[in-house]
């Protein structure tokens, strides 16, 4: 049996379509077609069973890719590892979002490079982040979603604690007793987001509020990095990560404004494609972070 069928047919396995699986395999789509149908021909059973959006895999096609799949690793990991090892240094293309990638991801890393390993690094939203990794633009990525499906592998790497922040200015203008009145009083203060659609703020509404935030954004920039600095300056109230804002928050340029005893969190994944933590860099890479992050 030809290996390019095989290759060719564990890549849409796990992609679940053929269109993604040809943008991995830098082939068309009517090629990809092409070869299942061969490999179904020479076997003699259907592999997949053709839908509207994607296919999914029959029985005969699930188990051929249970044990099809550890030995296609392994060549890949000969071909695209074993032979590069004079070389001494292996590039990896890391994906995520800019302010958790440069403060946590990129520090952690750092030990790896006398080791032989570069880095290039791209950073997006949860959603271009993982369409990145899924066409085989990225290596490895951090993202705030779990994706669905066979094509990547997720594993949670650390939760964040999302804080209600302010300036003093509006903590001072508030005071205990109208901030023990919670929501009402808090939807008449400026919003700084990231997003028309207020994300972060949203999220923290529901998990303490049980509610929707009625404010409108006040602030939106696409970076909390510039929604910290624009809230310490006194613009309104956003919702950070505390890993972000424990600085400022302990030199008094922001205040917590509430204190919920369940505090809202965010899991942050690592999420490679299926069958890649069997090349030594990114292993390595992967391997290292989850043990950083313990500490985090």
């Amino acid at each position: 049996m030809d290996l390019a069928l095989l290759r060719t047919f564990v890549t849409v396995h796990r992609a679940g379509s053929f269109t993604r699986a040809a943008a991995l395999l830098g082939l068309s789509q009517p090629a990809v077609t092409g070869q299942i149908r061969t490999l179904e021909r020479q076997l003699g059973r259907p592999l997949f069973l053709r839908q509207a959006r994607g296919v999914t895999p029959t029985t005969i096609g699930d188990e051929l890719a249970h044990r099809a799949a550890p030995h296609l690793d392994a060549l890949v990991e000969i071909t695209e590892a074993g032979l590069d090892e004079e070389s001494g240094v292996r590039t990896l293309h890391l994906a995520g979002p800019p302010e958790f990638t440069s403060l946590r991801a990129l520090p952690a890393l750092t030990p790896l490079i006398s080791q032989g390993l570069a880095l290039r690094v791209s950073f997006g939203n949860a959603e271009e982040t993982l369409e990145g990794l899924a066409a085989g633009h990225h290596d490895l990525a951090i993202a705030t979603a779990r994706p669905r499906g066979g094509l990547l592998t997720a594993t949670p790497l650390c939760d964040e604690e999302h804080v209600l922040v302010a300036s003093p200015r509006w903590a001072a203008r508030l005071g205990p007793a109208e901030l023990r009145e919670g929501q009402v009083v808090l939807e008449q203060l400026p919003v700084v987001e990231v997003h028309e659609s207020l994300p972060l703020v949203s999220r923290y509404w529901a998990a303490v509020f049980d509610s929707r935030p009625a404010a409108a954004g006040a602030v939106i920039a696409p970076d909390l990095r510039a929604v910290l600095e624009t809230a310490a300056a006194g613009a309104g109230l956003a919702v950070l990560p505390r890993y972000l804002c424990q600085e400022a928050l302990e030199s008094g340029r922001l205040v917590a404004l509430l204190e919920p005893a369940v505090p809202p969190l965010r899991t942050y994944f690592l999420v490679v494609r299926t069958g890649t933590l069997a090349l030594p860099h990114i292993a390595r890479a992967h391997e290292w972070l989850l043990r950083t992050a313990a500490d985090w």
